[in-house]
């Protein structure tokens, strides 16, 4: 197995692109629908990249990953924090407290079960607000300029911060991007000229590993669709398919199913069930705390300040720099990486786990007793951990996963 380096990329961002992406982007039951034949490459010129775009709709997610009902609590303890805080980077430490929240963990874990309902209301790239619909509450999050809201009607909770304005490093974002996307162009001599070149030059890449398809046109939320479809050439995975859905007259993404193997019904989608594209009304972002409620107030970074530490990462211009800061870490308690692609799986040493993780309530209710150790498994993605405290996850088989553990 490899160190961590520029080989843990498809490791951990195909499994979690799966998940990311589905979450992501916005389902509804297909129709008849007979649209001009386009490649795949043409297809995904047509995605909609305009962060002005203004629409309004409901998004459903329906996920079947075959997780057993559970009693919604993390059982994160304060020790168990405190080790992960020893293991985390220089400079993380004080974000692990934060995504060890029960509350944080919980709403993680319920987003990989059941149904769960949004409406959706974008009027630019700063005017946004999500309302997510449960059976017994509500959470809201609004973006309106610079300022950002949070409402969850179930703890009665409201937060609120002010971004610093980001026109300024905006602008220098896109001519470093510019830069940095030449100067991959010429080191690599591929032409990335255009957005049609960058399309050829992905599907490349990809089709190695994936086909990649037009599948049949589709109807979503009422409008017609073509489909992208994904499918892995991997024997191992246990990912069959993902296929998106793109507006045929926007270029929007409308819809995104994720088949598991052996299973008949999608084990993620989500999409839109309605959507109007016109631009929605503005009060629908002036956010408005509810009575007797005072909402708290999130410190945010300045501008200057952000950038000061993202000068730090530009610093880092090539991969021997980046291997140099391997040192700078606990060798023993760094994931490596076995195999490639779909295939890939990632393996956490001992060290790196804390020692009440397997041990915690959430663990015991989700994990089944194997040869060689304990499986967490879902639709997609299992876990396999080790009698000896490893953890091996990809979106692999658990014969895979047990013959990774054993060499």
């Amino acid at each position: 197995m490899s160190k961590i380096s520029a080989k843990w990329l498809p490791a951990v961002l195909v499994p979690s692109i799966v998940v990311v992406a589905a979450v992501a982007m916005p389902l509804q039951a297909n129709a008849v629908v007979d649209l001009p034949d386009k490649t795949a490459a043409e297809v995904m010129l047509m995605i909609n990249t305009d962060e002005n775009l203004a629409f309004s709709g409901v998004v459903e997610k329906i996920s079947d990953m075959g997780l057993p009902a559970m009693q919604m609590s993390t059982g994160v303890t304060d020790s168990m924090k405190e080790q992960m805080t020893e293991l985390a980077p220089k400079g993380m430490e004080d974000f692990v407290p934060g995504a060890a929240d029960p509350g944080l963990i919980t709403s993680a874990l319920e987003a990989l079960s059941g149904t769960h309902t949004a409406r959706v209301f974008v009027g630019a790239s700063d005017k946004i607000r999500v309302q997510i619909q449960d059976r017994m509450s509500e959470r809201n999050l609004v973006v309106n300029g610079n300022d950002v809201w949070g409402y969850d009607s179930l703890t009665s909770k409201v937060v609120h911060a002010v971004l610093p304005d980001a026109t300024a490093a905006k602008a220098k974002a896109e001519v470093k991007a510019k830069e940095a996307l030449a100067a991959f162009s010429a080191e690599l001599a591929v032409d990335l000229s255009t957005p049609a070149k960058i399309a050829d030059y992905f599907l490349s890449k990809i089709e190695p590993s994936t086909v990649v398809s037009v599948g049949e046109d589709v109807a979503v939320a009422g409008r017609s669709a073509y489909e992208i479809k994904l499918t892995p050439k991997a024997t191992q995975t246990l990912v069959e398919s993902v296929s998106v859905a793109i507006d045929s007259e926007t270029g929007m993404p409308l819809q995104v199913v994720v088949r598991a193997v052996g299973q008949e019904t999608p084990a993620f989608k989500v999409g839109f069930t309605s959507i109007d594209f016109s631009t929605p009304d503005a009060a629908i972002f002036n956010f408005q705390t509810p009575p007797g409620l005072t909402a708290e107030e999130i410190s945010v970074p300045s501008m200057s300040e952000l950038e000061a530490e993202l000068s730090k990462v530009s610093e880092i211009s090539d991969i021997a720099e980046l291997k140099a800061l391997e040192g700078k870490f606990d060798e023993a308690a760094m994931p490596t990486v076995s195999g490639t692609g779909w295939d890939a799986i990632v393996e956490i040493p001992a060290a790196a786990v804390p020692v009440e993780l397997i041990d915690s309530p959430v663990f015991a209710q989700l994990a089944n007793a194997v040869a060689g150790g304990k499986l967490l498994s879902t639709a997609l993605i299992n876990a396999f951990i080790t009698d000896d405290g490893r953890i091996l996850v990809g979106s692999v088989s658990l014969e895979a996963l047990q013959a990774a553990a054993s060499k």
